[in-house]
């Protein structure tokens, strides 16, 4: 068994869904890999008063008569289930489309997000530009009606776990191999239908690989905005947290040094590696300051904003001091919220948008006897002043819904929120603690 390092992701959690079928070797033995690791570096050694071993006498028979991969899976994955935490999740060795393991990691090239009950397009990439619209409403994917789809969605389950699986059902069926297509039905602004049929296109962006997780591919955004008054306000957005980002986030930190503002765009953003969180932080402190506390079986471990003062071309430089805005909705996760929650706890950020995903705990990642990997949380996260973001998510400090008209209309008004407010001087509250 493979163990990789910490990770704060939902990236490659929310789509592990596994259809396929075979035959099932090592099936007892996976089983119980799968349950022995969780046992050894589960954070919380009552396992939030659960019965680990009566839940392996139970499912333990199960697994060992699987018929094929998919019914295995589905016992480990109902094992996982019991204890009712983000971060413990299966990824199947076969990474194809079915499987959703990182081989059909290609889609139309639009986004998508929950939105009083409608699915709705938020963002839409070059590829599909000049065929889709923000704020179209998504009626159909292939066969399946998005009422039908939504059927699905767990009863009685907060806004926020809504939201995260109305993405995930979505993207799973507009995902697949990439040059295939899918069939998609909208409903356009005008109240029309309009039938399409698009091609499935490589997400782009810098692939990465860690370990024995699928490729990621990494994108840093960057742009410059003005507000209302005039003033300039440097924009920076990434997909993921993994290494690939910091030289570049450096360097954009290099050319809005001087900006009268920066925001930090973490929407849709699920999450990538624990370290990165100290280093970017750093871009904004000039004293060591601990963002939060992952505690573990052991201990606790603090994660420290570092000041960075050194440019990217080796200049000395000072970690920027301006007003600092973070956006946020409810597909930010993991490292994203960590960060977030953070920076909001030590009063050094200003947090708008939507509530994000309260998918918050760090995991590690072990390749099993039959090939598949295991993801599993060993830790909690509190930040600076005690806020347990697992199950809560980051509530900004302006929460600026999510509305159709605005995205028909082309208008991103929390990006405007947080504009506006830097205009106002970039004030922050003094952090509360809960």
């Amino acid at each position: 068994m493979t163990r990789a390092r910490a990770l704060f992701a939902a990236a490659v959690i929310l789509l592990t869904a596994s259809t396929v079928a075979s035959q099932v070797p090592l099936a007892a033995e996976t089983f119980d890999a799968a349950w022995t690791i969780i046992r050894d570096t589960h954070f919380d050694k009552t396992m939030n008063g659960l019965d680990w071993d009566a839940v392996r006498a139970e499912l333990k028979p199960r697994a060992a008569g699987a018929k094929t991969d998919s019914e295995l899976r589905a016992v480990i994955r109902d094992m996982l289930g019991r204890l009712g935490l983000s971060h413990f999740a299966l990824i199947p060795s076969t990474a194809d489309s079915r499987d959703g393991g990182g081989g059909g990691g290609a889609d139309p090239g639009f986004d998508v997000r929950l939105v009083d009950r409608d699915l709705l397009v938020t963002k839409v990439g070059a590829e599909a530009a000049s065929l889709v619209r923000p704020g179209w409403r998504i009626v159909r994917i292939e066969s399946a009606s998005t009422a039908d789809l939504l059927k699905m969605l767990p009863e009685g389950a907060n806004e926020r776990l809504l939201n995260v699986e109305a993405w995930r059902i979505a993207k799973t069926r507009l995902r697949g191999p990439a040059g295939s297509t899918v069939a998609v039905t909208f409903e356009n602004g005008e109240g029309r239908p309009v039938a399409l049929s698009l091609r499935r296109v490589p997400e782009p962006g810098e692939p990465v690989t860690i370990g024995n997780l699928p490729t990621m591919n990494v994108r840093v955004e960057k742009e410059k905005k003005r507000t209302p008054a005039g003033r300039t306000v440097g924009v920076i957005a990434f997909n993921v947290w993994m290494a690939a980002v910091d030289a570049r986030f450096q360097q954009a930190m290099d050319e809005f040094r001087t900006a009268d503002g920066i925001i930090v765009d973490l929407r849709g953003n699920p999450g990538g590696l624990a370290a990165m969180l100290m280093g970017i932080s750093g871009q904004f402190v000039a004293e060591r300051k601990t963002l939060g506390v992952m505690k573990i079986r052991e201990g606790e471990l603090k994660f420290t904003a570092n000041p960075r003062v050194v440019s990217a071309s080796g200049a000395r430089v000072e970690p920027y001091s301006g007003p600092l805005a973070i956006l946020v909705d409810a597909m930010s996760g993991s490292a994203s919220e960590c960060f977030t929650g953070g920076m909001q706890s030590i009063g050094r950020a200003r947090v708008f948008g939507q509530v994000s995903m309260g998918q918050a705990l760090p995991a590690l990642f072990d390749r099993l006897p039959n090939g598949d990997v295991l993801i599993h949380a060993y830790g909690d996260f509190v930040t600076a002043t005690g806020t347990r973001l697992e199950g809560r998510g980051v509530i900004p400090d302006e929460v600026v819904p999510l509305r159709r008209d605005d995205l028909l209309a082309g208008r991103d008004r929390t990006l405007e929120a947080a504009l506006a407010w830097v205009d106002r001087g970039g004030a922050l509250r003094t952090p509360q603690r809960p």
